[in-house]
Order: structure tokens, then C-alpha cells, then sequence
């Protein structure tokens, strides 16, 4: 059995972008060169975090998290720790988060909308990582 992972924490990141970086081809990104910050409000220890990814051409070019003010990012998404914990569980997609008012997202929502099922190969491979949240 797995350790599982702090979510969000070091250890996780590192897992998330290891797995990120071997199972996202450029090609299964469709080439895509974009940034994405989600803003966490309500996290467990009342701290506010963020995990950011960046790609270019399609590869995985940052991945962090962390505490405070979240890098700037072509999209900034806002929601409830709980919302974006179960999106990365894959229970909840993204976009159904984002129609449902669950999350709120500062960008061009016609683009968001168009990569919408690149966000989700993402969270389909985070919700690989064995992760205590």
C-alpha cells in the first residue's frame, strides 16, 4: 500500500508533478501554452493556498503550491478547499464545478471552456496520487 500524501503539502506536489510530467504527452495536451492558479478559501488550517501549473507547447512546465498570494496565471480560479479536493479525487469535473457556480474563474471563459477537458486529464492524474486531504 502507497504513503499516502499530504494534499497540497511538498511530498504531493512532488508525486503530482512527477506523474503529470511522465503520463501528459504535448500531444495528449494538444500543445497547449497556458497557466492556471487555483485559489483554495477555507482550507483545514485557515491558511490560504494555491497549486499552479504552467505548460508550453504542451509540456508541464511548473507545477507548485503553496501558501499566500498564488504566481500570476493567464487563469485564476476560486473555490472552496472541499470543491477543488473533490475534483482532484475525481469526483466532481471541473467544469460542472466551474456551470455550477462551485468555483469562479477570472480569465476568458470562452478559452477555460475550450480547455476544459485538458484540466481534466490533469485532475485525472492527480487523483492517482494517494493523498490525505
Amino acid at each position: 500500500m502507497e504513503e499516502k500524501l499530504p494534499y497540497l503539502e511538498k511530498a504531493w506536489r512532488d508525486e503530482a508533478a512527477k506523474r503529470l510530467s511522465a503520463e501528459l504527452t504535448p500531444e495528449k495536451m494538444n500543445g497547449i501554452t497556458t497557466s492556471m492558479a487555483d485559489i483554495y478559501a477555507n482550507c483545514p488550517d485557515g491558511k490560504s493556498r494555491w497549486m499552479f501549473v504552467r505548460c508550453a507547447e504542451g509540456r508541464l512546465e511548473e507545477f507548485l503550491t503553496g501558501e499566500g498570494e498564488a504566481p500570476e496565471a493567464e487563469f485564476r480560479i476560486l473555490g472552496d478547499y472541499g470543491t477543488f479536493a473533490a475534483i482532484s479525487r475525481g469526483e466532481l469535473g471541473s467544469q460542472r464545478a466551474l456551470m455550477t457556480g462551485k468555483l469562479k474563474l477570472k480569465g476568458n471563459m470562452a478559452k477555460a471552456l475550450r480547455l476544459a477537458p485538458l484540466a481534466d486529464r490533469i485532475n485525472k492524474v492527480l487523483s492517482t496520487v494517494p493523498t490525505i486531504y
